[in-house]
């Protein structure tokens, strides 16, 4: 869970988060997901520094957060 996000399992039961180190295999992924889900955040630059990041949630009600971290 998101720090600033109340728990609320009825809302948000299930986050899955996946790291990649390529922005080509995190867009694949994400590619893949977004079909049939609800996107939360679209995938692109992160504020505080991911060089791609994106939220949606699929079909199951699955809260997927996908991320390619820059590195320094």
């Amino acid at each position: 869970m998101p720090a600033a996000l109340p728990y609320d399992p009825g809302d948000k039961p299930v986050y899955i988060s996946v790291r990649t180190e390529s922005p080509d295999e995190i867009t694949r992924y994400w590619n893949g997901l977004e079909a049939g889900s609800s996107v939360l955040v679209d995938l692109g630059p992160a504020p505080w520094g991911a060089l791609l990041y994106g939220m949606l949630k699929d079909k199951f009600g699955v809260t997927w957060v996908l991320d390619v971290q820059a590195s320094w």
